[in-house]
């Protein structure tokens, strides 16, 4: 952003780091190139950390994107912990009953004050709808995050961006 504005502060899932990770020209890889042009804020933890390096390193997901080698994935997350903002401590306020296993990335975008969360997860992306018990509840403690899969989180930055450069 330019001088004078905050980041703005994000959070993606595991999958989003995968697909980035594997595919530079996807729409994962579009949205972590904004972490390194400094346009928005990433937040990670030592638990982010330690999921994706995990789920870059499964043989069945190395055999799927080749292009992942040991060298890539430890320039990868050398580059992310460079360039994120480190939570340290995640405290578990909100269940989600429908996933737990999402647990961990929304109470994550939580603590971090986050104003997105970035996911490919239909889980997650399903508490954007304030139908749902789980989405009015999430509001109550995060009522400014919005839960956006990697497309529209780029045109949502996009339209930030532009509005900037009108001002």
């Amino acid at each position: 952003m330019t001088a004078g504005h905050p980041k703005i502060r994000a959070v993606f899932d595991c999958k989003v780091f995968l697909q980035g990770a594997a595919r530079r020209e996807s729409p994962a890889g579009a949205c972590l190139l904004l972490v390194e042009l400094e346009v928005i804020e990433l937040c990670i933890s030592e638990a982010v950390v330690s999921e994706i390096r995990d789920v870059l390193t499964r043989p069945r997901v190395r055999q799927r994107f080749p292009a992942l080698t040991n060298e890539l994935i430890d320039g990868f997350l050398v580059t992310l912990s460079k360039r994120a903002f480190t939570i340290p401590v995640v405290p578990h306020v909100f269940p989600y009953e429908r996933d737990p296993k999402d647990e961990p990335y929304i109470n994550f975008a939580i603590a971090a004050g986050a104003s997105y969360l970035v996911s490919r997860d239909t889980d997650v992306l399903d508490l954007a709808n304030l139908d749902n018990s789980a989405g009015a509840r999430l509001r109550h403690h995060a009522p400014r995050l919005q839960i956006l899969d990697p497309l529209s989180f780029l045109a949502e930055m996009r339209l930030k961006i532009e509005s900037l450069g009108q001002q």
